[in-house]
């Protein structure tokens, strides 16, 4: 087969990746920004790298996006599929940016590979979405609630005697390595899940029969994450950073590593693409509820899990039309 096509998916699953990566650049540094513990552009710099630098752990993520989430035709066939899976992602990820309203941009990558096969009458693989990540994507919000609530219990508790303006500078410090480890988990979860999607159009291309993910790819989505993390998602921060709680340091610290320990569980012991938005955003919910459950802004969390049930169907039909467009163009 011609590279060109191929040439043109991988574009398209690049300009994903780069829109994933302001998309979901405030999972990593809301929190250390809006408790003023880093510079937003230091806060960017930082995430880049840790990003870029996650992303090489992630292979078993990209092998679940690569292989079981569909099975695409061979040929020229499966590559309009996954070309318009792509679009249909992508665009979701542009709209919710645009709405300030922090989504998965890993849910709009699956709901576009499966509204795509669908509308190609493709196979989608629903006892592996139901298990890599329907259960993942109910499970980690939950386990981020309580992981957060404890984890800033376990703080309050300790530090009860202690100074507040000295833990508050401590903690202040602690969220550099905090955001860098959630940055890290980004790189982990979301780079990979774009290496899995360039490693299913190389696979429908003819251009590879294994599974294995190509170092190249790992270092291409790698790269692309991180310039696009380091371009920055302004309106999602203020989203998670300001209007759901006013976070204090150790809050922050609390919500950051909780998420973190979450994302590395989920993605290096089992390959499960869970959404690092979802995740972050629990633990803050679960931390904010330490001070008091009225503390947390519950109508701006209603609103953005609203964002979360329709990703899945908005990527869905996006990705389906995409495919419809590309049938008049053949």
């Amino acid at each position: 087969m011609d590279w060109i096509p191929l040439g043109i998916v991988i574009l398209l699953a690049m300009g994903f990746n780069y829109t994933n990566g302001f998309h979901d650049a405030a999972n990593a540094i809301a929190t250390s920004v809006s408790t003023r513990a880093l510079t937003p552009r230091i806060a960017l710099g930082m995430a880049a790298i840790a990003n870029l630098t996650g992303a090489f752990f992630g292979t078993k993520v990209a092998q679940t996006v690569g292989s079981g989430i569909i099975d695409a035709p061979q040929g020229s066939a499966g590559l309009w599929l996954v070309g318009a899976a792509l679009v249909g992602a992508t665009g979701w990820n542009l709209l919710t940016w645009w709405l300030g309203l922090p989504s998965s941009s890993s849910h709009a990558l699956i709901g576009g590979l499966g509204g795509a096969a669908l509308a190609a009458g493709a196979t989608v693989k629903w006892t592996g979405i139901l298990d890599k990540v329907v259960i993942p994507m109910v499970v980690s919000p939950i386990v981020g609630l309580v992981l957060g609530y404890f984890v800033m219990t376990a703080i309050l508790w300790s530090f009860r005697h202690a100074n507040p303006g000295r833990v508050s500078r401590g903690f202040r410090y602690a969220q550099t390595g905090s955001a860098a480890a959630m940055a890290f988990g980004h790189g982990l979860q979301d780079a990979a899940k774009t290496a899995g999607v360039v490693v299913l159009a190389l696979t429908v291309a003819g251009r590879q029969t294994s599974q294995q993910v190509p170092f190249w790819v790992l270092v291409l989505s790698a790269v692309v994450i991180s310039f696009g993390t380091y371009a920055g998602g302004w309106r999602i921060m203020r989203t998670l950073g300001r209007k759901i709680i006013h976070l204090d340091p150790p809050q922050g610290f609390a919500a950051e590593a909780s998420a973190a320990v979450i994302l590395y569980v989920a993605g290096l012991a089992f390959g499960a693409p869970i959404s690092t938005t979802h995740t972050i955003t629990s633990t803050i919910m679960g931390v904010g509820s330490t001070k008091r459950l009225s503390a947390v802004r519950w109508g701006v969390a209603r609103t953005i899990i609203g964002g979360w049930v329709l990703t899945f169907p908005g990527a869905g039909l996006a990705a389906a039309l995409a495919y419809g467009l590309t049938l008049l163009v053949r």
